[in-house]
């Protein structure tokens, strides 16, 4: 069974039937799979703009925005066949959620020691928040500004606090996730409150308002790099200002070209594999969402993806 975005807005499981894995291949059993809210909500929208069809294919994705379209890309199973050197391997993989797939032995990635299958299902979130911090070249030392508290915005801020000497703040329009940074050590202000003058700032807030919240909180000739993804919606950004005579830099980071700082010797297998081993933090489960069964994906996906669900990470169980 797999789940398929059958219209905008509307979710449904279907049926699927697997052929015989090839040599090079595994079958993969699903244990758990992970709704990586900001995409898939704009996906389940049907709020992708066509310009950006091809690009934003996830690596399985089966059918064509807007609709049909079975899309997703943080799954953790058993290889419960095909390639014996991979055989009863714990692994992630980046595909859709489907109880159980064939997919290339070289598609999965085993699970390191130290971190659990449901942890593990935030490991395309966070190489999403690694591959941030490469291309906001992050520097021991550097004040550093974090915006918005969604799962990204939580996992850069991390990311930023283990590097020596950073001086790291949270910012986020909702107090509640004053609660969520403490408990992962990190500073924590609201916007009204938050500290200005950063050297590096991080933005994934998803929102117009906090793109310009980083702008105003950069440094003279800072960078402020944008992690947000808005589909086909616009926004406004003042330019005014000191936006000039600060002479800052607005750069964005998308995950699926690996930061050209890091590309010469980096792969895409690499910075997952780093990402996966970076999971070993029993404080990240604070992330994940109580889980709920691959059954009721349908019926409770549109809560999930509101905004005022909370959710950060909404981990699936497959029974």
């Amino acid at each position: 069974m797999s789940f398929w975005i059958a219209a905008p807005g509307r979710g449904e499981l279907r049926r699927e039937s697997l052929r015989s894995p090839a040599a090079d291949e595994v079958i993969v059993q699903t244990l758990f799979s992970g709704v990586s809210r900001g995409t898939e909500s704009l996906v389940f929208r049907g709020a992708v703009p066509s310009s950006e069809y091809q690009r934003m294919r996830a690596p399985f994705q089966a059918g064509e925005f807007p609709a049909p379209v079975k899309y997703g890309y943080s799954s953790v199973g058993r290889v419960v066949g095909g390639a014996a050197t991979l055989r009863d391997a714990l692994v992630f993989c980046l595909h859709p959620h489907q109880t159980r797939y064939i997919v290339p032995a070289t598609a999965v990635q085993v699970l390191p020691d130290g971190v659990p299958p449901a942890r593990a299902v935030l490991a395309a979130n966070l190489e999403t928040a690694l591959n941030g911090i490469w291309d906001a070249e992050l520097r021991p030392g550097d004040r550093a500004c974090v915006i918005g508290a969604g799962s990204i915005g939580l996992l850069v801020a991390w990311l930023a606090s283990r590097m020596p000497g950073c001086d790291v703040q949270l910012v986020d329009s909702n107090p509640a996730r004053a609660a969520i940074a403490q408990h992962l050590g990190l500073s924590f202000a609201v916007p009204d409150a938050a500290r200005g003058d950063a050297d590096v700032v991080i933005h994934a807030s998803g929102t117009q308002e906090g793109l310009n919240t980083a702008v105003s909180l950069a440094g003279y000739e800072a960078c402020v790099t944008e992690l947000s993804w808005y589909g086909d919606r616009s926004v406004t950004l003042s330019l005014g200002g000191a936006y000039h005579s600060r002479r800052l830099v607005l750069r964005s980071s998308q995950v699926g070209a690996v930061a050209a700082v890091q590309r010469p010797r980096w792969t895409h297998a690499r910075r997952l594999a780093a990402a996966l081993a970076l999971l070993a933090d029993a404080r990240l489960d604070a992330l994940l969402a109580p889980g709920i069964v691959f059954q009721d994906l349908a019926r409770r996906l549109p809560d999930i993806l509101d905004a005022r669900s909370g959710v950060l990470c909404q981990p699936i169980i497959y029974p």
